[in-house]
Parts: structure tokens; sequence; C-alpha cells
């Protein structure tokens, strides 16, 4: 009887330190659990703030994306409209007095001089000395 004693007190001793490790597992699992969630918690929540900072910087993005292009689509200043109009309407009347001399039918139109190159006398020091 005495090795069933025995046999009986050392299976005790193992079912207690059986029960003293699943305790200290279950703990490290709820402690491992736990910081999962805290982790999975802190990624969602970065996650969220770089999706709001990325949807920001999109938005301006766009709006400077359109400012540029209402830029481009602007009309020209109306001072600039009329000078262009006023230029073209003086080259459209002008054009027939000078067609033939463009085309290198005819000499300068009336009204307009020749520009004849000038000839500068140019002294050097050196001439000067002789």
């Amino acid at each position: 009887m005495s090795s069933y004693l025995a046999q009986e007190v050392h299976l005790a001793r193992r079912h207690e330190e059986i029960l003293s490790q699943r305790s200290e597992l279950l703990q490290q699992m709820e402690t491992y659990l736990g910081d999962k969630k805290t982790k999975k918690t802190w990624q969602t929540q970065a996650a969220d703030a770089a999706h709001k900072r990325n949807a920001a910087l999109l938005n301006d993005i766009e709006a400077a994306e359109k400012k540029l292009q209402e830029r481009v689509h602007l009309h020209p200043h109306p001072d600039t409209v009329k000078l262009e109009t006023l230029y073209w309407a003086s080259v459209k009347e002008s054009l027939p007095k000078w067609e033939d001399f463009l085309l290198g039918r005819a000499e300068v139109p009336i009204g307009f001089k020749k520009m004849k190159t000038a000839k500068q006398n140019i002294s050097y020091p050196e001439d000067s000395q002789k």
C-alpha cells in the first residue's frame, strides 16, 4: 500500500505542477493577446491617421491643380486683346503695300525710308601716333 500512497503523492505533485504551468501559460496567452490587441488598435489608428492625411494631401493637390488649370484657361487682359486686334488690323491694312516688296518684285513702298548701313570711322590709338 505504501507504493500506492507514494504514487498518489507523486501524481498529486505532478498535477500541481501541471496546473501551475497551465496557469502560467494562460497568463502569458492573455498578455500576448492583450499586446496583440493593443498593437492592432495602434496600427488601425495609425492607418486611419495616414488615410486622413493622404485624403487631405490629395484634396490640396486637386485644389492646386484646379487653380493652375483656371490660370491656363484665363482669358487675356482686355487691353492685351485690344492691342493684339489693333496690331493685326494694322498688318492687314499695310500688307498690300508691302506684298510686292516681300515677294521680291518691288522696292520699299513709298513713305518708308531705306535703311542705309552707315560706315563709321574707327580710329585706333596706334593710328593717331603716326
